[in-house]
């Protein structure tokens, strides 16, 4: 499966070049040679050399591929998906194109309060009354904006200008082009339980298109506790 839902947002796998064999073959030239993919089976010892070069944290084999992502995500969202430069983004312009009227509203259950000091949070959840009152409130004003939104391109206003009324709320869609390298430097900020709950949720699509595609390489970095090498 190449989409996979995450609330009414999604990632999608738009194209991969990449392999467990990318990274063996990118260490194994320096030594003039290279192992074969036969059926897609590695050997024990390119097994072995995928580990040892996680373990040592030899990262230049990890970056001779390629994942193209297709992402549709609260801006909110993307807007911390782009910290992450080493890669190559393709984002919606609604300055040329109308926003379409489709909002992320968070379920109750993840409503939350954050307890402690800057940098040191820790997020608790809220009674059942304050969960009900901030959805409806954060429904309400998405609501409202849409409606001043569509009013100022009625009106004449230019899309560049109206869509400053617009929250962080609404959903943005933009292609996402990184290398395994880089994607586990993503994926081991992002899944970690200090990551905003949303991103990780779009992060946990991430990486199981990332196991399904380099299980080898999964597995190793998983087993040196998901560090970037």
């Amino acid at each position: 499966m190449n989409t996979r839902a995450v609330g009414t947002g999604f990632v999608r796998l738009d194209a991969v070049m990449a392999d467990d064999y990318s990274v063996v073959n990118s260490a194994r030239v320096s030594f003039a040679q290279q192992s074969s993919d036969l059926h897609n089976d590695l050997s024990g010892k390119d097994k072995g050399l995928i580990s040892f070069l996680m373990r040592e944290r030899h990262g230049t084999p990890f970056e001779h591929n390629a994942f193209r992502f297709h992402v549709k995500c609260p801006v909110f969202v993307a807007r911390e998906w782009f910290r992450h430069r080493i890669g190559s983004y393709n984002e919606f312009s609604a300055r040329y194109s109308e926003v379409p009227n489709e909002f992320f509203v968070p379920d109750e259950s993840t409503i939350r309060t954050q307890v402690g000091k800057p940098g040191a949070y820790t997020f608790e959840p809220v009674d059942d009354d304050l969960a009900t009152s901030a959805v409806e409130m954060i429904s309400a004003t998405n609501t409202k904006a849409y409606e001043i939104y569509s009013c100022l391109i009625d009106l004449g206003v230019a899309k560049e200008v109206a869509r400053m009324v617009l929250p962080v709320s609404m959903y943005t869609q933009f292609y996402w082009t990184v290398n395994a390298r880089s994607l586990m430097n993503f994926l081991s900020l992002r899944t970690d339980v200090n990551a905003q709950y949303e991103i990780r949720e779009f992060a946990n699509a991430v990486e199981i298109f990332f196991q399904e595609q380099m299980p080898v390489t999964w597995s190793a970095w998983v087993e040196c506790g998901k560090v970037c090498p």
